[in-house]
C-alpha cells in the first residue's frame, strides 16, 4: 500500500496547514522543483518545475512540458487544501481556575467537538517574533512533538443525562487543559494576576523569550497517529484526513506523471473550512494571477491567456461522503458509496459541486481508460451535505471543472476513517489527468 503509507506520514507531518506546506515543499524540493515568488520577475522555461508558497500556508507548483503550446487548451490544474477543521489558540491564552492552567480556544471550521475530548492534543502553526526590520518579523514554525493539552470529558455520575445527547459551549466546554501550577508559580501569578506557563512552553519551542513573540496561528491538533485498521487491514483512521488524502494524491501526481506537451499545475488551499474567502484561500484572485503571470513570462499576452485558460481542465479534489452501514437513511437510496469504492465523482443540482455532465464525461472516461474504480454520489432530495472549493474557485476561474475526492466516514471527526485502497485510486486519477 505504497500510496496509503505515503498519506500516514504526510498526516503525521502536517499538523497545521503550514507544516503541510512545509513536507509539500520538501517532497517537490527532492523531485527537483524550483522556487519562485509571486512579488519577484519570472524567467520561466519550458521542461522546467516549480512551485511557489503564498503566506506560508498556500502552495502553487507546476510543470511546464518542454513541447508545451501555451496557445492551445493544455492547462491541466488540480487542487486540494491543506486545512482542517480544529482548534486555534487566542490572544493571550492562560487562564487560570484553582491552579489548573487552561487555554483559551476558538473552534475553526466545522469540527464535530465530542470527538476533541478526553484525546492527546498538542500545537503547531507558526509565531511572529520581533525583528529589526519592522516590517519583515521573524516567522518561525512550530510543532510541539508531545501530548501537551486535552480536554476532560464531565463524568456521568455529574451529569446522569450525557448519553442522551448534550451540546457543547463552544467558548465553556472546548478550553483545553494544558497542566496543573505548582505553588510557587502559583503565588507569582496571583501577584500579577498573569501566568506565562504555556507561552513559556512555546517559548521554548521556538527557541526565544517569552517577551520576543509578537502573535501567532496556532492549530490545536489531535496527537494520535493514524494507523490501520479492520480484520483485513480495510481501513485507515487518522487525523486530518480530509483534506491531506487529496493534498498527498496531487503531489504524488505532479512528481511522478509530467505531460511534455503541456503544463500540469496543483494548488493547495487554506480556508477551505472557513469559506475560501481570503487572501490564500481558493475564493481569491490568487491562482487567476499566478496562471496569468505564468502565461505573460512564457510570451503569451493577456488575451491569449483567457483563451487558454477557457480551454483548461480543473479537477477539485476533497473528500466525499461514504455510506455509513449505521445511518441508511441520511443517504440518496440510489446513489450508496461504501470505503474502498474508489473515487467519488461529486454532482449537486445547486452546484454546491461544480461538476456538470460534460466535466463528469472527461473524468469517467479517463477512469474507464486506466481502470480506476469510481462511483458517483448525490445528497438526499431532502438535504445537504456541504460542498467544496470547486465551484468557489471555477466562479474565479471559469473552466470545466469537476469535484472529486474519496468517500469517508467521521468526516470533520477529530479522528476520520477511510478505505485503505482508495488512497490509491484518487492518486490514479490525479497521474491520469497528468498524463493525458
Amino acid at each position: 500500500m505504497k500510496e496509503a503509507d505515503q498519506l500516514l506520514k504526510l498526516i503525521s507531518e502536517a499538523t497545521s496547514p503550514f507544516h503541510a506546506v512545509k513536507s509539500a515543499v520538501q517532497q517537490l524540493e527532492a523531485a527537483g522543483f524550483e522556487e519562485c515568488k509571486l512579488g519577484d520577475k519570472w524567467n520561466l522555461e519550458k521542461g522546467h518545475k516549480y512551485f511557489m508558497v503564498h503566506h506560508g500556508s498556500t502552495l502553487i507548483a507546476f510543470h511546464i512540458g518542454r513541447e508545451a503550446d501555451v496557445t492551445e487548451g493544455q492547462l491541466r490544474i488540480a487542487a486540494a487544501h491543506t486545512d482542517s477543521p480544529c482548534l486555534r489558540i487566542k490572544p493571550n491564552p492562560e487562564m487560570k481556575e484553582n491552579n489548573y492552567v487552561r487555554v483559551n480556544a476558538e473552534v475553526y471550521g466545522g469540527a464535530i467537538l465530542n470527538t476533541w475530548l478526553d484525546r492527546p492534543l498538542s500545537v503547531a502553526g507558526r509565531v511572529a517574533l520581533k525583528s529589526d526590520d519592522v516590517f519583515k518579523p521573524t516567522m518561525r514554525l512550530v510543532c510541539v512533538k508531545r501530548p501537551i493539552l486535552t480536554i476532560p470529558n464531565l463524568a456521568i455520575h455529574l451529569n446522569k443525562e450525557i448519553n442522551k445527547g448534550i451540546e457543547l459551549n463552544k467558548q465553556t466546554d472546548m478550553i483545553p487543559i494544558a497542566g496543573v501550577i505548582e505553588e510557587e508559580l502559583n503565588k507569582k501569578a496571583g501577584e500579577s494576576e498573569e501566568c506565562s506557563f504555556f507561552m513559556d512552553c512555546i517559548a521554548q519551542e521556538c527557541g526565544v523569550r517569552p517577551e520576543e513573540i509578537l502573535d501567532y496561528e496556532l492549530t490545536v491538533y489531535c496527537a494520535e497517529e493514524g494507523q490501520y485498521i479492520g480484520v483485513n487491514q480495510d481501513f485507515i483512521s487518522a487525523p486530518r484526513i480530509d483534506n491531506m488524502t487529496s493534498v498527498q494524491a496531487c503531489l504524488t501526481a505532479i512528481i511522478e506523471a509530467t505531460r511534455e506537451d503541456g503544463i500540469n499545475l496543483i494548488a493547495l488551499f487554506d480556508h477551505e473550512e472557513i469559506g475560501s474567502k481570503t487572501k490564500q484561500g481558493a475564493g481569491s484572485m490568487l491562482l487567476a494571477m499566478i496562471l496569468e503571470k505564468m502565461y505573460l513570462s512564457l510570451g503569451m499576452n493577456h488575451i491569449g491567456f483567457t483563451e487558454a485558460m477557457a480551454k483548461g481542465l480543473f479537477l477539485s479534489v476533497d473528500v466525499g461522503h461514504a455510506y455509513h452501514p449505521n445511518q441508511k437513511d441520511k443517504y440518496d437510496p440510489v446513489n450508496k458509496i461504501p470505503l474502498n469504492a474508489g473515487v467519488c465523482l461529486k454532482e449537486a443540482a445547486g452546484q454546491s459541486y461544480a461538476t456538470d455532465a460534460e466535466g463528469i464525461a472527461i473524468i469517467q472516461q479517463l477512469l474507464i481508460k486506466y481502470q480506476i474504480p469510481y462511483k458517483k454520489f448525490v445528497n438526499r432530495s431532502d438535504g445537504t451535505s456541504g460542498s467544496t472549493f470547486g465551484s468557489i474557485a471555477s466562479s474565479m476561474l471559469p473552466m470545466t471543472t469537476v469535484d472529486v475526492g474519496i468517500p469517508l466516514l467521521a468526516m470533520h471527526s477529530a479522528r476520520e476513517l477511510m478505505g485503505s485502497k482508495d488512497q490509491k485510486s484518487i492518486t490514479d486519477l490525479v497521474r491520469a489527468l497528468f498524463l493525458t
